[in-house]
């Protein structure tokens, strides 16, 4: 099915539809991304799989800017998102909602393991970071896993958004409807 720009950025739909979309209990956590086309392609990522949330956090910039919505094509209008300080009060707040929520870092780290080898649980959060520091050091020692995927080529990192792409798939592989 080939659809046109202006017809993947038309969100003319019921709000009410928006509340009945069953969400899975995903959240993503987004340590200091900087691209504006970064953060609405993650919401692009969020909408496809229905998480339950996106935290933005620290300098990440939030909607409504039109780079966002642009590269969202709108999803920012019905993904639930927030703000938080940092990525560590988000996990915070996550695991004052349930104790058992895995947490799950995306970077290249002496402790990351990789993606593929990891048994995820849900509910689950994922934490991708800044697309030259990575993910903060106080929200790496918060997390339970620090997943990374393999690269063979001569490049040694793989974008913010593909990583989270990547891994989400990676994670509904588990999810028991």
């Amino acid at each position: 099915m080939k659809l046109d720009a202006k017809k993947l950025r038309l969100s003319e739909h019921d709000p009410e539809v928006f509340k009945k979309i069953k969400r899975n209990p995903v959240y993503i956590i987004v340590d200091n991304v900087l691209d504006t086309y970064n953060i609405g392609s993650i919401f692009r990522l969020a909408d496809a799989v229905a998480v339950e949330k996106i935290y933005l956090c620290a300098g990440t910039e939030t909607p409504p800017h039109h780079r966002i919505k642009k590269a969202s094509i709108n999803t920012t209008e019905w993904v639930p998102w927030e703000y938080a300080p940092t990525a560590v009060d988000a996990i915070k707040e996550l695991r004052l909602k349930n104790k058992d929520i895995q947490i799950v870092s995306i970077e290249q780290n002496e402790r990351s393991v990789p993606y593929d080898q990891i048994d995820y649980k849900f509910p689950i959060a994922l934490i991708i970071g800044h697309e030259t520091d990575g993910v903060s050091k106080e929200a790496l020692d918060a997390s339970d896993y620090i997943a990374e995927m393999p690269m063979w080529g001569i490049n040694i990192s793989l974008n913010v958004m593909v990583s989270l792409g990547i891994m989400l798939y990676k994670v509904m592989e588990y999810k028991k409807d």
